[in-house]
């Protein structure tokens, strides 16, 4: 058998070109590679939430409706919403005004205060002190708000005396001048009523906790509460043991300096800087120690009964 001669192609003899220097031989794009003018695939078409989509609506925003039509919708819509409202806030006050009451207020409202009273009593320090101020700058004409408990008018302050409900029926009765002899203590802060007005005034007399250790208290005071009243029994707050241990609280004898007037509570008013003047009652008659919450004025007229600051 003759063996066939073996041919080869001119082409596969051909030279290949040499690279021209500094360039870069071409590379073959593979067929994973992206072509460089190919056109990135369309992205799908989401429709709007339908949640945002019914809000939308609901509030007039339609794109098949013209701009003056949309404005019409959402003006029909506001006032309807304000007229529902309204009503709402109408039968609201009827329903809570017919609520029975708890402590001088409606039902509701009391508890709204009782969770206030709850959250600052908790919050705030019994030991964190109101600003002073130098004395310089206290008024020369201080404020007063209310006269409840300062009559009668012919009140002898000169036979007056501070009575002290002890342990069964024992009472404790101290002078003015005996106060007089404590340690004595002064101040100016700023004065705050509830009313919303405010005054820097200048006090001295001595502080509550000294009263307590110098006439031996201090079993009573373990007690949550005290309560005080002025000498008609008209007026009368209810204070937690802490707050009237505070530093800053006074049985006040003094102020700017000079004995207290009967306007102001002389001869013995409660100054306490923690709390709402509403808690600073004029004209100490008398005070107790008690478990459970002493009668307040102001609590049982729909006031917080903390009135702390």
């Amino acid at each position: 058998m003759s063996e066939q001669p073996f041919h080869t192609d001119p082409s596969d003899q051909a030279p290949k070109p040499e690279p021209i220097a500094g360039s870069t031989p071409a590379s073959t794009p593979s067929p994973a590679d992206p072509q460089p003018n190919a056109t990135p695939p369309p992205k799908p078409h989401t429709t709007p939430p339908v949640r945002r989509d019914f809000f939308r609506k609901l509030f007039g925003y339609s794109e098949q409706l013209p701009v003056e039509q949309q404005i019409k919708r959402r003006t029909v819509l506001s006032f309807s919403a304000f007229a529902l409202l309204g009503v709402a806030a109408w039968k609201s006050w009827f329903w809570l005004k017919d609520q029975p009451l708890d402590q001088g207020v409606q039902e509701p409202l009391r508890k709204g205060l009782d969770a206030n009273e709850a959250v600052f009593h908790h919050t705030l320090s019994p030991g964190h002190l109101a600003k002073t101020y130098p004395p310089s700058v206290a008024a020369r004409n201080v404020r007063r708000n209310g006269n409840v408990g300062l009559a009668p008018k012919d009140f002898d302050a000169g036979s007056w005396k501070l009575q002290v409900q002890l342990s069964g029926d024992k009472t404790l009765h101290v002078g003015l001048d005996e106060l007089q002899q404590l340690p004595k203590t002064s101040f100016a802060f700023e004065f705050k009523c509830i009313e919303g007005w405010s005054q820097i005034s200048h006090w001295g007399g001595v502080r509550f906790s000294d009263f307590i250790q110098h006439y031996r208290l201090q079993k009573l005071a373990t007690q949550p509460y005290v309560g005080f009243s002025t000498p008609d029994k008209e007026y009368y707050v209810g204070i937690d043991m802490p707050s009237a241990l505070h530093p800053q609280t006074l049985l006040c004898y003094e102020m700017n300096g000079q004995p207290l007037p009967p306007e102001h509570g002389g001869p013995l008013r409660l100054i306490i800087p923690v709390k709402y003047g509403v808690k600073s009652l004029k004209r100490i008659g008398a005070l107790f120690f008690s478990n459970e919450r002493p009668p307040d004025y102001w609590f049982e007229r729909g006031y917080d009964y903390f009135c702390g600051l």
